[in-house]
């Protein structure tokens, strides 16, 4: 393995001497816990009694790591993130903006067709950091999920985000206790018709068990729909969205828990039954169908991704597991091992292809020991240019511009380099890398949280990228534990937001477009257009991102305000869906972009 570039090296240490966090002060003597006394249930009802009982357990974590800890440790963060990005050119390396709080956690984050992000997650269960901070053995009430919405358009207070409760459910756990749906560290991807399915869930004890739970989340009423049971529990799987428009659902832990992941591969919809293609084609009741092919993956949320010879690649964590499914012969057959060992969560990346659809993934991340890049081609592994660190937990994004950009990250699962459970992270896991269009990758700036395990981000429609997620940072640097906004989210403004004025988009078609079909779309700024950009809207978790794809679209004439543009020549180059639409200048500045739906039914 080659070392890492000498410069790197030195942004690092660098980096790592701006960020040194203070030495915290004694701690501030915990307040005593507040006892109800007497019969509570008798006096407030068992359910009002319980959610009493859950908040006690709950603020148990603010004796043991108290506010003054949070307070004085996200100060220093904010410090040393000052320092350190000091340095950094805006029209080089973009820089971070905003940090505000979020009343949910982010473990799952999807941006919908309206500009809203959906984030869901669990209810917190624990308050201090240095313990697990989320329900995975948790069996009864308490193991409940919960979602919100975020409009970017309303800012980034408190009424800019709505509570989006999920269904409430029975789970098999012998409680018999109804509760909002424990769908945390399940698997999404989206439909045609733009709204997100969601598969599987965690039944609680055992490690974490699978929930046969299945949903849609409709953006367009901003409600969830539940649908029939999949035919196995699932924690932790994977979705991916084909050229036909439906999901195809692999691996996750099953009903019998962690370390039995199940081979069962299933299909939502089933056939025979409409793929939802409109906004009102609302799936209820409807069920998914278990395929003849089996993906018997060791480890769950592997990789997939539909690339545009219309096949699904499944790329698991372990380097032997490498395998491409036919989804209309309902087939498998394996690929080459990459060369690389056993990889964690890391990110994987369909990389832009010009007018066509991706037909490589380069795959990085996953491994703290290992800063190399494998790219997948042509059924092919080579060892691509090397980040600048290993790192895991990491979160790699396509940007309008054909781009890539690393954020996030960790040393493991809960270690952020001085043991598990420890918020002190290494500095070098802040900084973002950037990766230019000859796939040589730069150090950029830090964020404000150290975010690992759980974290995500994704690219806004206005070319911003927003990063949320990690539960343990979010509850180590919350600057009120006790208000209810658990989380927080940061924005970072690419470099490409630095130079200069942006190209204007007025005006897309509201309808479906055809592929391989001309179409027009007006500009006032159309003569400075140089380059049209589809880029498909992010869901993610766990570094697992399978909706991403980037695709250049060909400018056929410019005339006035006009711009001729033609979409991509099938399906298989791009799945029916949402996508943003960008108009990039000869600087690769993009326009704010608007939504265009491709596919006819």
């Amino acid at each position: 393995m080659s070392r890492t570039p000498r410069s790197a090296v030195l942004s690092v240490l660098a980096l790592a001497a701006a960020l040194a966090l203070p030495a915290a002060g004694p701690p501030a003597p915990a307040r005593a816990a507040v006892h109800h006394t007497g019969d509570e249930a008798a006096v407030l009802g068992e359910d009002h009694a319980r959610t009493h009982a859950r908040l006690r357990r709950a603020a148990q974590g603010t004796q043991g790591y108290p506010q003054s800890r949070r307070t004085a440790s996200l100060a220093a963060l904010e410090e040393s993130q000052r320092r350190a990005n000091a340095g950094f050119d805006a029209a080089r390396f973009g820089r971070f903006t905003r940090f505000f709080p979020s009343p949910d956690f982010g473990v799952h984050v999807a941006l919908l067709p309206t500009g809203k992000v959906l984030l869901f997650s669990f209810e917190r269960v624990e308050a201090d950091p240095t313990k697990e901070t989320g329900p995975t053995n948790t069996v009864g009430r308490t193991n409940a999920g919960r979602a919100w919405l975020w409009d970017p358009a309303a800012g980034t207070g408190a009424r800019a985000f709505k509570n989006v409760p999920p269904p409430v459910v029975l789970v098999p756990d012998g409680t018999h206790f109804p509760r909002p749906a424990p769908f945390f560290c399940a698997g999404h991807s989206y439909l045609p018709n733009g709204m997100v399915g969601v598969f599987g869930g965690n039944v609680g004890g055992k490690g974490g068990s699978g929930a046969r739970l299945s949903f849609v989340f409709d953006p367009w009423t901003e409600k969830w729909f539940r649908n029939r049971d999949m035919a196995v529990g699932r924690w932790y799987p994977s979705v991916v969205t084909g050229a036909d428009g439906r999901q195809v659902i692999m691996s996750g832990q099953s009903e019998r828990g962690t370390g039995t992941p199940t081979p069962v591969v299933e299909r939502f919809p089933a056939l025979g039954h409409r793929v939802p293609w409109r906004p009102y084609d609302i799936p209820v009741d409807v069920p998914a169908e278990r395929l003849r092919s089996d993906a018997p993956f060791r480890n769950d949320y592997p990789h997939l991704f539909s690339l545009r010879d219309g096949m699904i690649y499944g790329l698991g964590r372990d380097a032997d597991q490498q395998w491409l499914f036919d989804p209309v012969r309902d087939v498998r057959r394996d690929l080459p091992r990459r060369p690389a060992d056993f990889r964690g969560y890391g990110s994987a990346v369909p990389l832009p292809a010009g007018f066509r659809g991706p037909d490589s993934v380069l795959v990085l991340g996953g491994d703290p020991r290992d800063p190399h890049t494998y790219r997948l081609s042509g059924g092919r592994w080579t060892t691509e240019e090397p980040r600048a660190f290993g790192r895991t937990q990491d979160g790699t994004l396509i940007l309008p511009d054909g781009t890539l950009l690393t954020v996030n990250g960790a040393l493991d699962t809960r270690d952020y380099g001085h043991g598990p459970f420890n918020p002190q992270a290494d500095p070098k896991y802040r900084q973002i890398e950037l990766r230019d269009a000859r796939g040589r990758w730069t150090l950029g700036p830090a964020q404000r949280l150290p975010r690992g395990y759980h974290s995500n981000a994704l690219i806004l429609p206005d070319g911003r990228m927003m990063v949320t997620g990690d539960e343990l940072q979010q509850i180590a640097n919350d600057p009120d534990i006790k208000d209810g906004m658990d989380g927080s989210i940061e924005l970072y403004e690419p470099a490409y937001l630095h130079r200069g004025a942006r190209p204007v988009l007025d005006r897309v078609p509201a309808g479906d477009l055809r592929y391989d079909t001309a179409f027009q779309v007006s500009s006032s700024t159309a003569k400075d257009a140089r380059r049209a950009v589809l880029l498909a809207p992010t869901t993610v978790t766990h570094s697992v991102n399978t909706s991403q794809r980037h695709l250049d679209l060909r400018m056929t004439g410019v005339q006035g305000d006009r711009i001729g543009l033609r979409t991509p020549p099938s399906a298989a180059d791009a799945p029916p869906g949402h996508y943003m639409l960008f108009l990039l200048d000869a600087k690769g500045v993009p326009s704010t972009a608007k939504w265009v739906k491709l596919g006819v039914r």
